[in-house]
C-alpha cells in the first residue's frame, strides 16, 4: 500500500526521497496536484535500481511556475486540477508551454482512460492511473519520460539541423550560376568546392554569358576570405558584372563599377577581391583580358603544351586603390583552344603534403600538360585537377576553389 508523505512546500532545501542508492544521478520531479487533505502519496516501494528523487509539490499552477526551476527534470500533472473549464486538458497544455523543455507526466483515474491517452498526444511522455500507481511503476515512469524527452528534443534539434542544412543549400544552389551561353559554340565546364565545411558556397565566384553581339564574357574572382559574409558579397559582385555586361561595360569601366559595389558593400575597408574577365570575339579567336590582382588564365591550344596567358600589365585587387585603371589586353587565342580560368585554392595547396612548397602556378601548368596528355578534356579534366591537387595538398583544402573551362574545337 501507498505510505502517504507529508505535502513539503519547498523552494530550495526540498525532501529526498531514495529511488535507489546502487547507480544513477538525483532526479527532481515536480508533482502538481489540488489536494485538500495536503499530501500526495508517495510509494515506499521504490525502485531500488532507479535514482534518487527529489520531489516537490505544488497545489496549482501558480505554484508550479514557481517551483519550476532548471533542475526539475519531471512534472506529474494531475489531470483532476480545477479550474480547467471546458477543456479538462487545459492545466496540462499550459504546463507544456510552460516547461517545453521538462519531461512531463500525466496522472489521471482509471476511469478516466480515455483522457490519459489524449494527454500523451498533446505532448506529455506518458499517463500514470492514481489507483494503479506504485513506486516501481513510478520510478521507472519517471526514468523513461526523461529519456524520452532526451530524445525527442535530440530528434526535435537534428530535424531543425537539417531543415537548416536543405534551405541553406537549397539557397546556395540557387545562387551558383548558370553561363547563359545560347547561340555559340564554345563548351563550357566548371567546378567549384568551397573552403569552409558543409558549405556549397564560399569566397570565389564566377559567371559566362554571351552578349547579343556574339560576345563570350567571362570572370572568375575570389573575395578575401571565405565564410558566408564573404560569399554573399561574391554573390553581389557577379550578379553586379552579369548586369552590368550586359549593359555593354568592359574593360576599365566595367571593374572601376564593380570596384564601387564592392566599396558600397563590404563591411569594412580592408575586404578586397580579385578579377579576372576575359570578353572571347565572336570569331573565337581573338579576347580581351582585364586582371585586378587575379592569377593569369591558362590556355591549352591544339597540338601545342598549355601555358598561361602572358600578362604583365595586372591592375590591382578591387578595393585596394580608390582611383585604380585596369587596362585591357588584347591576346590571341587561335583556332582551336582551351582557356581554363581559376582561382587561387587550385594554386596555394601544398605540392606533396604539409610543410612542403605551395604548388604555385608552374606546379599546376605541369599537372594540367600532364592531364592533357592523358587524354583528359572538359569536366573531367577539372575534375581530376582538383581531386590530384587536394591529394598533393595531403587533406581537404583550406581555401575555396574555382575552375572554369572555355573550350573551342576546330
Amino acid at each position: 500500500m501507498p505510505v502517504p508523505v507529508p505535502r513539503q512546500r519547498t523552494t530550495s532545501a526540498a525532501p529526498v526521497v531514495e529511488a535507489g542508492t546502487a547507480t544513477g544521478a538525483e532526479l527532481t520531479l515536480l508533482v502538481i496536484e489540488d489536494d485538500p487533505a495536503g499530501a500526495f502519496a508517495v510509494p515506499d516501494l521504490l525502485d531500488g535500481a532507479g535514482p534518487r528523487l527529489r520531489i516537490r509539490t505544488a497545489r496549482n499552477l501558480t505554484e508550479a511556475e514557481r517551483l519550476l526551476t532548471d533542475d526539475v527534470h519531471c512534472v506529474l500533472v494531475d489531470l483532476a486540477l480545477p479550474g480547467a473549464g471546458d477543456d479538462p486538458l487545459a492545466p496540462l497544455r499550459h504546463v507544456l508551454r510552460l516547461a517545453p523543455r521538462h519531461a512531463v507526466l500525466a496522472l489521471a483515474a482509471s476511469s478516466d482512460a480515455e483522457l490519459a491517452a489524449e494527454a500523451v498526444r498533446v505532448g506529455a511522455q506518458d499517463h500514470l492511473f492514481r489507483e494503479e500507481l506504485d513506486g516501481r511503476l513510478l520510478s521507472r515512469a519517471i526514468r523513461y519520460a526523461v529519456e524520452r524527452k532526451r530524445a525527442d528534443s535530440a530528434q526535435v534539434k537534428l530535424a531543425e539541423s537539417r531543415l537548416r542544412a536543405q534551405e541553406n543549400a537549397r539557397l546556395e544552389r540557387g545562387l551558383l550560376p548558370t553561363p547563359l551561353l545560347e547561340g555559340s559554340d564554345l563548351r563550357f565546364a566548371a567546378r567549384y568546392r568551397p573552403g569552409r565545411s558543409r558549405a556549397l558556397l564560399g569566397g570565389d565566384f564566377y559567371d559566362t554569358v554571351r552578349t547579343p553581339d556574339g560576345t563570350v564574357h567571362a570572370m572568375i574572382g575570389d573575395v578575401c576570405g571565405h565564410g558566408p559574409d564573404e560569399a554573399a558579397l561574391g554573390v553581389e559582385l557577379r550578379i553586379a558584372w552579369r548586369a552590368l555586361t550586359f549593359a555593354g561595360l568592359c574593360g576599365d569601366e566595367l571593374l572601376s563599377t564593380l570596384q564601387q559595389v564592392l566599396e558600397h558593400e563590404r563591411e569594412n575597408d580592408e575586404i578586397f577581391a580579385t578579377l579576372c574577365t576575359v570578353d572571347i570575339a565572336p570569331d573565337g579567336r581573338r579576347a580581351g583580358l582585364c586582371l585586378a590582382g587575379h592569377p593569369s588564365p591558362l590556355i591549352a591550344r591544339h597540338g601545342r603544351a598549355a601555358q598561361l596567358l602572358p600578362y604583365e600589365d595586372s591592375g590591382p585587387a578591387l578595393g585596394l586603390l580608390p582611383r585604380a585603371r585596369w587596362p585591357r589586353r588584347q591576346v590571341e587565342l587561335g583556332a582551336s583552344w582551351s582557356l581554363m580560368m581559376y582561382t587561387d585554392g587550385l594554386i596555394e595547396g601544398r605540392s606533396a603534403g604539409p610543410d612542403s612548397p605551395r604548388l604555385g602556378q608552374d606546379g599546376m601548368v605541369a599537372m594540367i600538360n600532364r592531364q592533357l596528355a592523358e587524354g583528359l578534356r572538359g569536366e573531367e579534366l577539372l575534375e581530376a585537377a582538383v581531386t590530384e591537387v587536394r591529394a598533393l595538398n595531403g587533406g581537404e583544402l583550406t581555401d575555396d576553389v574555382a575552375v572554369l573551362l572555355l573550350d573551342r574545337r576546330r
